[in-house]
Formats: structure tokens, C-alpha cells, sequence
């Protein structure tokens, strides 16, 4: 089996509805997202995927959060603007725009890590 990850950060600001602690107040992080994906078998010149085409979608994704109100967001409007549900974004939004390379290459999004501080992060494995 292969794997391969790419990172990308961006700036966004929220608040956790329902919270009792700082985090019930407006703020914002510089969050690091990262993507993998797990294959069993290379293309023939050697890949599983290409690097620029996973960082490209990763990029895209967070393009759509970066330096916004997630709270504001309508993926948010029902979801609490976690660690956590911001890797759920991720992975829906990601699935849709890496599905044709994914089922080419009988690959898989396998884990989605969204780092919220140096010390924090949230991890989803589908």
C-alpha cells in the first residue's frame, strides 16, 4: 500500500456555538490541513497520484475558507465549526474533486489531519 500527503495552510477566524470556554468568542487560527491518500498499485511511470494535482484540489479547498467567518459559511450553519467538521469539509469537499484521479488510480482518501494550534489538531478517517 502507498501513501502520499500534502499540507497546506490558511487563515480563518470562528467561534464554537454551545461552548462554555474561549472558544465561545470570536477568534481565528492558522490552520494546517493535510491530505493522504492510499493506493495499492503505480501508475506506469512510477506515481500512485501526482503530487501538484492533490496539492492543487488541497489548495482549492482551503481557498473556499481561507480568511472567512467559518461560522458563516453554510456547511456551518448546522455543524459546529470544529476541528473536527472543518476535516469533514475537507473530505466531502475533496472526494468530489479528486474522484475521477481517485478511481483511476484505485485509491482512497484516507485521513485528513486539520491542525488548529501547534499542540492541537483533529484527524478523520473515513
Amino acid at each position: 500500500m502507498f501513501e502520499l500527503r500534502v499540507e497546506h495552510s490558511f487563515p480563518a477566524g470562528h467561534h464554537l456555538r454551545d461552548y462554555i470556554g474561549k472558544c465561545a468568542t470570536p477568534h481565528g487560527h492558522n490552520y494546517r490541513v493535510q491530505l493522504a491518500v492510499t493506493g495499492p498499485n503505480l501508475n506506469p511511470i512510477g506515481l500512485l497520484l501526482d503530487f501538484s494535482d492533490l496539492k492543487k484540489s488541497l489548495r482549492a479547498v482551503a481557498e473556499t475558507l481561507d480568511h472567512k467567518y467559518l461560522n458563516d459559511l453554510p456547511f456551518f450553519a448546522t455543524r459546529n465549526t470544529s476541528a473536527e467538521n472543518i476535516a469533514v469539509y475537507f473530505h466531502e469537499e475533496l472526494s468530489k474533486l479528486l474522484a475521477p484521479a481517485l478511481e483511476a488510480a484505485q485509491a482512497r482518501i484516507s485521513e485528513i489531519v486539520v491542525q488548529e494550534t501547534d499542540t492541537a489538531w483533529a484527524i478523520y478517517r473515513p
